[in-house]
Formats: structure tokens, sequence, C-alpha cells
């Protein structure tokens, strides 16, 4: 058991330091978990590996519990997968009860969060074995529908599959590698870029770009309002807060995580996906659904159950095939990146002790985060207060620091960090959307690397069909995934089209 020589005080310590970084991210409005991980993310190259995922994981499971807080008492969604917490938690605090539905939707994410981290220690070891028997072909195609899952979640399919596109050019910038089948050749630049691509654009600074600067520059462009501005907390309870309530929300406890924990194993579908998802299902099985959206505890139950499902789930595909579950997921690949290790199928079975101590970092950080919410929510739930103006100016220094430092004094990378940090904030205007971009970015190398690999060892593109029954089924997948997204925009047309002819 080498692993427990990691288990130090200083890694414990670096998990609940991020956890409450975490909560502080996302309990302000309009910052993400991402935006947490991603800003914090440079903090990690002067650690071991053990000691940044340590961080990182405090800083996913906090930023993504940390929602709750301004959902309940503001009705604002901290994070995007909080978005169904306001229906019933906003209407608990005009209540009084404010307090008792926070600690509802706390003792809810922990469930979640627990239930999702050991689904990931039971099946991300034997996906991982299975992923390991996959040739070049598979793990093309593999790579092709995340992409296309990816897409046909995004608000428009066409715009979906391009963004991803955008994102696998952007990858393939710079030398194209011998080592890869390639020639040796830059491709891709402009003689005034070429000097500094030769390796193509950084991860790192990248990602920090996207989710940082791009955020701060979107809330920059609004005057960045204070939602909170002469805003009260209620956090009066009329009733107070008891275990009891969970005595009959097992089923809805249980089924939420399920269905977190499963679409955070789908790349790029997010918590809202699965919070509303969940939502929804409680309504359709409730015995009262009339009662929903009024102040009912088993809505918040299920939206808080499977958003913190997610963390679990997203990790599952990450660290399995090394493809990110979500956005978070794929800033987490640069702490990876920062220590030289690829995530994938050989990652578990090479990397066991790694792989214990984040299990324990996960449910560590789940436990924090209870402890941290449930008898501080009263101190904690004073953070939505705290004006943007001044947290801004030092998030963006931080951004500028990180990555200058990452690649331990290259100015580029700062250039870089400014150039997609522009970039993403004028890319969300023009309907780009950045999940499918990041996650194109990320594996555009890999599809490359697995598709020339695939021609080089069978000369004919007709293997990508029939090399194996796994393929077959591939194939049947990226279809289905594509159909159902074409099926979902011809119903929402014909629906807008219905309700247009109904004004007329």
């Amino acid at each position: 058991m080498e692993f427990l020589a990691a288990l130090t005080p200083t890694f414990f310590l670096l998990t609940t330091l991020g956890a409450a970084i975490g909560i502080v991210f996302g309990a302000i409005p309009g910052m993400t978990a991402t935006m947490a991980v991603a800003v914090c993310l440079p903090l990690t190259y002067a650690l071991d590996l053990n000691q940044a995922l340590a961080l990182l994981l405090g800083l996913y499971v906090g930023g993504i519990s940390g929602g709750l807080v301004p959902a309940i008492l503001l009705n604002i969604p901290g994070t995007p997968s909080s978005i169904t917490t306001t229906f019933d938690g906003y209407p608990m605090t005009q209540r009084g009860e404010g307090e008792r539905a926070l600690k509802i939707a706390i003792v809810a994410s922990l469930f979640g969060g627990l239930f999702s981290a050991a689904v990931l220690f039971l099946f991300a070891p034997v996906l991982a074995d299975f992923a390991i028997k996959f040739s070049y072909v598979e793990k093309f195609l593999i790579i092709l529908l995340a992409l296309t899952v990816i897409a046909s979640l995004s608000r428009n399919l066409m715009m979906g599959l391009l963004s991803g596109l955008i994102g696998i050019w952007l990858a393939l910038i710079g030398t194209y590698d011998v080592s890869v089948g390639g020639n040796g050749e830059t491709r891709l630049m402009f003689d005034v870029m070429e000097p500094y691509l030769f390796e193509g654009f950084s991860l790192l600074p990248v990602l920090i770009g996207l989710f940082g600067v791009a955020t701060i520059l979107e809330d920059a462009e609004k005057g960045i309002r204070e939602p909170t501005r002469g805003m009260k907390l209620n956090l009066q309870s009329g009733t107070r807060f008891s275990f009891r309530v969970f005595g009959n929300q097992k089923i809805n406890l249980v089924r939420s995580g399920i269905l977190g924990t499963f679409i955070g194993m789908l790349p790029g579908v997010g918590g809202s996906a699965a919070s509303l998802l969940s939502y929804t299902q409680e309504k359709n099985f409730s015995k009262h659904p009339e009662k929903l959206g009024t102040g009912a505890p088993e809505g918040i139950v299920a939206s808080e159950a499977a958003n913190n499902g997610l963390t679990g789930g997203a990790l599952i595909p990450l660290l399995s095939l090394g493809i990110p579950g979500d956005s978070t997921t794929a800033v987490l690949i640069g702490a990876f990146t920062l220590q030289g290790i690829q995530v994938g199928p050989l990652f578990i079975g090479e990397n066991l002790d790694t792989w214990n101590t984040m299990m324990v970092a996960l449910v560590f950080a789940n436990l924090v985060m209870f402890v941290m919410m449930f008898f501080a929510i009263k101190y904690i739930a004073r953070v939505v207060m705290v004006p943007k103006y001044i947290l801004y100016p030092i998030i963006l220094i931080m951004c500028v620091v990180g990555a200058y430092a990452i690649n331990y004094g290259i100015m580029f990378d700062v250039w870089t960090l400014l150039l997609f940090g522009v970039g993403g904030y004028l890319a969300s205007k023009i309907g780009i959307e950045i999940a499918p971009l990041v996650i194109g970015f990320i594996l555009g190398g890999q599809a490359e690397v697995y598709f020339v690999k695939s021609l080089e060892s069978f000369g004919t593109l007709t293997i990508f069909f029939t090399k194996s029954p796994i393929t077959v089924v591939l194939w049947i997948l990226i279809l289905v995934s594509l159909g159902f997204s074409a099926y979902q925009a011809l119903r929402a047309r014909r629906a807008r089209h219905h309700g247009e002819a109904e004004l007329v």
C-alpha cells in the first residue's frame, strides 16, 4: 500500500483548501467550478501529482456544491448545474426556510458525490481494462463518438459540430511530428507566428483563457452589475432542518445519483442536463407533482444529488478512455500534462497509487464540503455578497502570472492566454460553443495519431467500418447520436412554427 505514503497532512490540507476555494467560486454568481480549476491550475506546477490532484478535486467538488447557495437564497444559479435548485429552493427561502433548504441541498449533494465516487471506483478500472484491447481504429471511433455526442447535445447541431472542428483545427497547428506519421514540416501557421508555434498552442494557457479571461470579459461587457446589491439574506428558518425529511426520499436520492453519474459519463453534456433530467423524473414519479416548483424538498434533493453525481461520472471517461466528461475534467487534463502523464486506458494500471489517492481525495473532498457547508452555512452564505469588482482584478492577475510561469517564463503563453480569452468571448457572440471547441482541441491531436496509425497498419479506409463488431457498434452509436440531434432540432422547429401559427 505505497499510496498511503502520499496521504500526508499536506495532502488533506490541500484538499480542504481546494474545497473551501471551490465553494467560494461556486457561491458567487457567474463564477463556476471550471473557472476555479482553470484559475488555480498554475498553482499546481510546484506540487507533485498527488498533491495537485488533491487541490483540484477539492476545487471541483466545492465549486459544483457552492452553486446551491445563491440558487436557494437569491434565485440566481451559482453554476449552470444549479438551475433546477432555484425552482424549489428560492420559494422555501421566501417562506423563511432558507437555512433548511440549504441543509437539505447540502446533504443531497454529499450523497450524490459519494455515490458517483463509488461508481467511479467500481467501473473505471473495468472500462479501462476493456479499452486496452482497442486498436487504433476503435480509439479513433471513440473520439469521433465523443465529438458527435458533444455536438448533438449542443444548442445547435451544426454549430456544435463546427465548434468541435475548430478545436481540432487549432490542435493541428504546429509541427507535423514524425513519430505520428508526419514529415516534420510545419503547418497551419502564419509566417509571423511561426517562431512561436512549432509545438502548437500550449494547452494550459488555452484553458485558462477560455474559462477564466473570457468569463471576466463577458461580465465586464454587462458592467459587472451586482445582482446581490440591495438584497438581504433570508436565513431564518420557520421549520427547522431534520434528517427525517429524507425518510421518504431514498428512491429519489438513488435515482438522481444514478442519472447524474450516467450523464456525467457522456462527454460535454454537463450538470445542467443532469439536474434537469433528474428533476423531471422526480416530477413524473411524484404522488404530488403539483407541489414541485412551490418549495418542495424533493425538488432540491433531485437537483443537487444529480449535479454532484456528475463529479465522479465525468471522471470515468477521462481516466479510462482519456476523454473528458465535461469542461472541468477537460481542465484537469492540464494537471496531468504538467506532470508528463497521459490519461487513457493504461493510466489506472500504470499509476495505481495515483488512482487510489485520487479516490481518497474525491471522497475526502465531499466530506469536507459537507462539514464546511452544513455547519458554517450562515457564514458561507455571505460570500454571495462579495462584489466582483474586487475579485476579478485579482483573478485576472492570477491568470496572467500563471500562464507566464507554467512553462517557466514564456511570454507567448501570456499572449496565448489573451488571444483565447478574447477569442472565446467573441466566439460566444456568434454561437460557437466553448465545450465542444475545448474537447475538440484536447482530442484533436490524438484523433490524428489514431487515424494515421490505422491507415499505416491496414492501408485502407474500409477498415474503419469492418475492423471488428466493436467498430459496427460505435458507428451505430455515432449515427444514433446525430439522428437524435436532428430529430430534436426538427421537433423544436415544428413547435416554433406551431407557436407562430397560433399567434397569427
